[in-house]
């Protein structure tokens, strides 16, 4: 598989900023990588036709970072990180620059509702498994820039130190009491919500970090089969954020492992917290997925086009390869259903 379509569609979106809207997330780079890695990449160039009529140019840069504890979080900045990591992965190696700041930006796990880590995980991916050029550098650049600018932490977030498995830690965790409104409204609550700190020290901690989000990230999918009618497109990332996390692991050094697990756990179990339902659907999945293959599954995420779709398909289909569970796929289709197409 070549990945020149990724490159191509990296190019064409370096000059698109990382918010539109006011404060939508440019999900166009992440889909793309997810498009490319699952061999769709003819599907890229009309699906960038369709999506970037929505986005804005970058914005401009109007200072020079100094003093980035000051500046960490100040989006009315956010032109000034871009130029800033433009400059940093010029000048190092995009490892380099990856061990310095990803400690620097993991408290802040919640920049951009989760879709600083998301990106960040998409790019180091395709430069680690792929390779370095200049366009996949040009994007973590962009990645760190947004994560930079949009910091923010999880309210009280509290690492795991109990004893329950992912699928009962997430089933217990509680809910914001005033379920309306943007994330950042709903995760000022979670400091005054009863049990928020219990239920996130609640799910038993692992030596093997990777395992531990594995599970994590399996059970926020699994969830988002019966509870995604909370809010279809918010509670993907619930999934997709300790997923991009667990994808940057192997290119931290072991010493983050523990602490980008926990950060990692915090911001799932936010999500959860913030926009799962109080109940499940009973809807069940068509009959036609017990016999569908996880390539048809995708494919339908791909027809579908909404690029939260396509990225919880690319997370799906991984569950479904550690576990076997059919219920993995059951979440792309009842994404499907729930979100409008592109």
């Amino acid at each position: 598989m070549t990945y020149d379509a990724l490159d191509e569609a990296y190019d064409r979106l370096v000059s698109t900023g990382p918010e539109f809207d006011g404060w939508l997330s440019n999900h166009g780079p992440m889909a793309a990588e997810v498009l490319a890695r699952h061999g769709h990449q003819d599907r890229l160039p009309s699906w960038l036709d369709n999506y970037c009529r929505r986005l804005e140019t970058a914005p401009s840069s109007f200072g020079t970072i100094n003093d980035w504890r000051e500046a960490l979080g100040d989006a009315r900045r956010l032109g000034d990180w871009l130029t800033f990591f433009t400059a940093e992965l010029r000048d190092r190696t995009w490892l380099e620059v990856l061990h310095s700041w990803w400690p620097r930006l993991v408290p802040g796990i919640a920049a951009g509702a989760t879709h600083g880590v998301i990106r960040v995980g998409h790019a180091v991916r395709v430069l680690r498994e792929e390779g370095r050029t200049d366009a996949r550098v040009a994007e973590l650049a962009q990645a760190l820039g947004y994560w930079a600018a949009r910091w923010q932490p999880v309210p009280s977030a509290t690492g795991p130190a109990g004893h329950l498995r992912a699928d009962a830690a997430v089933a217990s965790l509680p809910r914001v009491l005033h379920q309306a409104g943007g994330i950042s409204a709903r995760l000022a609550q979670l400091e005054h919500v009863d049990g928020w700190d219990s239920a996130q020290r609640a799910l038993a901690p692992s030596e093997d970090w990777d395992r531990f989000l594995r599970d994590v990230v399996s059970a926020a999918v699994v969830r988002y089969a019966t509870h995604a009618h909370g809010d279809p497109v918010m509670l993907v990332h619930a999934a997709t954020a300790p997923n991009a996390v667990r994808r940057a692991l192997p290119s931290l050094p072991p010493d983050l492992w523990t602490s980008s697990a926990s950060a990692a756990w915090s911001a799932s179990a936010a999500v959860h917290a913030a926009y799962a339902p109080s109940t499940p659907a009973t809807a069940a999945a068509p009959a036609s997925l017990e016999r569908a293959t996880s390539a048809e599954v995708f494919d339908r995420a791909a027809e579908h086009g909404d690029e939260h779709v396509i990225k919880l398909a690319d997370t799906a289909l991984e569950v479904h390869t550690w576990t076997g569970d059919q219920r993995a796929l059951a979440a792309v289709v009842r994404a499907v259903q729930l979100i409008e197409p592109l």
